[in-house]
């Protein structure tokens, strides 16, 4: 059976972490695959750390990865991605917006032969079960459709916070990847389409959880200006390796 590796960012998610680390330890426990869980706490200055080091203690397939200051989200799930050792990489987001069961959903992509298998909320087979506020979901659409236009044409979501991958794959991908912040999605994607992976989106169950660390006003302009910058370097440059794998 494939290892599974889960790597999950957190800034600043004491009020989360306790309910989450414990459905991902109840979910993945029943699985017949051996999987384990990597928390990357970005700089947290609340009791992240220690919420989730204590957790590791007792549950060894969870392990904690602290750093200070705080770098932003793709740095996190970069260092979680780049440090893991499973057969299979799996990121999903701290609030569990996205069910953990759904990793069942995308599994057979994997097995089918796609190397990254992604969440996809706008598919007409998915679940939305509770919408986010009605100015964050028209922004969503908005930004999906520039992303598309000048990034990857086709895929339908790229910022669902639930994306797995093939090791080669994902070690190939973040290795180039240089955004530190809520641009990393699209990032990861361009350069996967670049080095010509197969990348398969699927419908899932989402709901939305309060709480959210994207400021609109702020990381909506950071976004934009990020993606055109990716866009003038060109091809070369987005699959030049950034960094040595560890």
């Amino acid at each position: 059976m494939p290892h599974l590796s889960v790597v999950v960012p957190a800034y600043n998610e004491e009020a989360r972490l306790p309910r989450t680390l414990a459905r991902l330890r109840e979910y993945y426990d029943a699985q017949a695959y051996p999987y384990d869980v990597t928390v990357v706490s970005d700089g947290s200055k609340d009791n992240t750390a220690k919420l989730v080091q204590d957790f590791a203690e007792c549950n060894p397939q969870f392990r904690l990865i602290d750093y200070m200051p705080n770098h932003g989200k793709g740095y996190a799930v970069r260092t979680g991605i780049l440090a893991a050792k499973g057969d299979l990489i799996l990121f999903c987001d701290a609030d569990l917006a996205t069910p953990q069961e759904e990793t069942e959903k995308l599994l057979p992509h994997i097995e089918q032969g796609a190397d990254i298998a992604i969440g996809s909320r706008p598919l007409r087979e998915s679940s939305l079960e509770k919408h986010q506020p009605l100015y964050r979901e028209m922004f969503g659409r908005m930004s999906n459709k520039l992303i598309q236009l000048l990034a990857v044409r086709g895929i339908q979501d790229t910022q669902c916070g639930f994306k797995l991958f093939t090791r080669k794959a994902a070690r190939d991908i973040f290795s180039r990847c240089k955004l530190d912040e809520f641009g990393f999605d699209f990032e990861c994607l361009m350069v996967a389409r670049d080095l010509g992976y197969r990348i398969d989106e699927v419908p899932i169950r989402w709901l939305d959880q309060e709480g959210s660390k994207v400021v609109l006003m702020r990381d909506g302009p950071r976004a934009l200006r990020d993606l055109v910058k990716i866009r003038m370097a060109g091809k070369k440059r987005r699959i030049a390796p950034s960094e040595p794998l560890p």
